[in-house]
């Protein structure tokens, strides 16, 4: 919500082009969303050990849900995880800021935040976000070694990417600015 003050402007040209192909970009939205939606329920059961229920979703969003958990698990084979969070919802009593952590926990012996995004790429935001969720962490006592984002593609040319997250510092920093006008632009309202 606060980085919504931010300009995206990759945005328009992909509506546009849905919108040229006659795809209405508002159901299109809905339908990845409720797919990227189950995808991160199935990763965090995955990771809680519990099962997933998926009654509510229709067989296109499985198939595509479980081909994008089929590559969290490729991954994993590579990746020791065990997971101290999963989905947590945090606060900040500091910069009255909140989220949810998709994972936190040890992976090869380090304490790793893990955000998981089902998209085709990796935007700034989503660097910028998951900055700040490293900074909730921090503020509630878990000291985070690394922090990186998993890329992961709900079919397969979509693909998979994993994402050191640098420069973690100017991100927060440009998380402060965004919190800053967001609560202005709330105010002028």
């Amino acid at each position: 919500t606060i980085l919504s003050v931010l300009n995206k402007p990759a945005l328009v040209k992909w509506a546009n082009n849905l919108g040229l192909q006659g795809i209405d970009s508002f159901k299109y939205v809905d339908e990845k969303a409720a797919i990227g939606t189950l995808t991160h329920r199935m990763i965090a059961d995955y990771l809680r050990g519990e099962e997933t229920d998926t009654s509510e979703y229709s067989k296109v969003q499985i198939d595509q849900a479980e081909n994008a958990l089929l590559a969290f698990f490729e991954w994993e084979k590579t990746h020791h995880i065990t997971p101290i969070l999963v989905e947590e919802p945090l606060v900040s009593e500091v910069f009255h800021f909140g989220g949810t952590v998709d994972c936190l926990g040890q992976i090869n012996g380090n304490l790793c935040l893990l955000d998981f995004k089902t998209s085709r790429g990796i935007f700034p935001e989503m660097l910028i976000q998951v900055t700040a969720y490293r900074m909730l962490l921090i503020e509630h006592g878990h000291e985070v070694k690394q922090t990186s984002i998993l890329r992961i593609g709900r079919t397969d040319d979509e693909g998979f990417e994993e994402c050191l997250v640098n420069e973690l510092d100017k991100r927060w920093q440009i998380f402060l600015h965004c919190l800053q006008i967001y609560r202005l632009q709330k105010e002028v309202r």
